[in-house]
């Protein structure tokens, strides 16, 4: 099965960048997933893997050939759109071993791949059922399997699970991972949805305004976060804007606004400077009335939502900073609105970053 590899690569649509200098390495057999907001070039990269598009500089390649002038017929793919693009005049069996007929297999060998992947879909039953007649999560199921059977190396999925309600999103989310990992497939899957992502990847791209901004596995993107974006962007977070009051070796003294004192991890931003820092919110610890601890503050409950497995938590601190806390439903204490609390995280909890040139607004911005 084929690597990726993306060097320097460019595509612009007259005046407008849609990728600029991206690089990636995509391992073999590896589930990679491309993430970001609307508009931020992925699509248009997963288009340029295919050959839909050409790149206008660097190099694309697929194992070990260049292809940034290989048509797509030849590259060994098997793209899934987000609206299904099923032949509505065949059946589900005619969509399936269209690839095959088209490359010329021998038609026993086609018809076995059609069982095949009709029966890794789990929809060998319906062979006969035109595509009006199917779910969306079925459509969805028989784009993948019609993509399989053309005997794809490499699958590109560009929002697969868009236009599908929740549950079957979540349901099918899961299927497709499982069929790309049995058949040792290169998978390539752009999504918006930060939770799909993070839940199926072995490795994800976070993309913003044409650029790739980090790659990692969903815990380092979560845990090691490098940049403002992608701490916003992946799960959310609070952010507490000061500077540096005082820095000895790695742990660092901040000052927020209403002369609030902090502690968190530095990596070399020198005192006096303008910082933001970045904390999960289910990394606080909140706990009832005023009490003093390391990195502890006081507020008030201004909000709370229950979200099935979690409770949150909208919280006034006595700076007028206002913070989201998200903690366990099943934990033992509640909170009411308009009660007294303390929240507090350890240092090594929080990301610390300098102040954005562009400002903090701008910074996460989406579009």
């Amino acid at each position: 099965m084929p690597d990726v590899r993306l060097v320097n690569v460019t595509k612009k649509f007259g005046k407008v960048v849609a990728v600029d200098h991206v690089s990636l390495h995509i391992r073999d057999k590896e589930y990679f997933s491309l993430l970001g907001p609307s508009g931020c070039g992925k699509t248009t990269l997963l288009r340029l893997i295919a050959g839909l598009i050409k790149p206008d500089e660097g190099e694309i390649c697929i194992g070990d050939r260049l292809v940034n002038n290989v048509p797509p017929e030849d590259r060994d793919i098997g793209f899934v759109f987000q609206t299904f693009a099923l032949f509505p005049h065949m059946n589900c069996w005619e969509n399936v071993i269209y690839g095959p007929k088209v490359k010329g297999f021998d038609m026993q060998n086609a018809e076995r791949i059609g069982h095949e992947v009709l029966e890794m879909v789990k929809l060998h039953e319906r062979l006969d059922t035109f595509p009006n007649e199917l779910s969306g999560g079925m459509m969805q199921r028989i784009a993948v399997a019609r993509a399989l059977a053309a005997g794809a190396r490499l699958l590109l999925l560009d929002e697969p699970l868009g236009h599908l309600d929740a549950k079957v999103r979540n349901e099918l989310r899961y299927e497709i991972r499982r069929m790309a990992k049995d058949l040792e497939l290169t998978a390539i899957h752009v999504t918006h949805d930060q939770s799909e992502a993070m839940a199926i990847s072995d490795r994800i791209a976070v993309m913003k305004k044409d650029k790739v901004l980090q790659v990692g596995t969903p815990q380092e993107l979560y845990m090691k976060t490098q940049s403002i974006f992608v701490a916003n962007f992946i799960g959310g977070a609070n952010f507490l804007e000061g500077y540096i009051a005082e820095a000895k070796g790695e742990t660092a003294t901040i000052k927020l606004r209403g002369g609030l004192k902090i502690q968190a991890i530095n990596k070399g931003i020198n005192t006096g400077e303008r910082v933001v820092l970045a904390v999960k919110p289910e990394t606080f610890t909140i706990t009832k009335g005023k009490k003093k601890e390391k990195n502890a503050v006081s507020g008030i409950i201004e909000r709370v939502a229950f979200e099935g497995t979690n409770i949150r938590y909208e919280v006034r601190l006595e700076n007028e900073d206002l913070i989201v806390v998200v903690t366990p439903s099943m934990a033992c204490q509640w909170f009411n609105i308009g009660e007294k609390v303390t929240v507090s995280f350890q240092p090594e909890n929080a990301h610390l970053f300098a102040y954005p040139e562009v400002g903090l607004r701008e910074e996460i911005a989406v579009e």
